[in-house]
């Protein structure tokens, strides 16, 4: 069940809170308060199409001695590459 939001009430302005509180500090501009609030903690998910498509990106961006050097590594992606290149001049 919902109800009715039937009043809001504004944090006051700093002026108005150095007015009713003498012991107040001033704050000047571009200094952060001395008790700030953490910042809000963002999650981001990414989608498994995103993740292959930044992953392609690099391999293509990737010199031919990188991709030997994960070849000899046991990258099957590089494996597979270098392969592929070998069938290509071979024909």
């Amino acid at each position: 069940m919902t109800s009715p939001i039937s009043s809001t009430t504004r944090a006051p302005a700093a002026a108005q809170v150095a007015a009713v509180d003498p012991k107040a500090k001033e704050v000047k501009q571009g200094e952060a308060p001395a008790q700030a609030q953490p910042a809000a903690k963002t999650t981001v998910t990414v989608s498994a199409a995103a993740v292959a498509a930044l992953a392609a990106e690099k391999e293509a961006a990737e010199t031919p001695a990188q991709t030997a050097q994960e070849a000899r590594g046991n990258d099957h992606q590089a494996q597979r590459l270098l392969a592929k290149q070998a069938a290509s001049k071979a024909a």
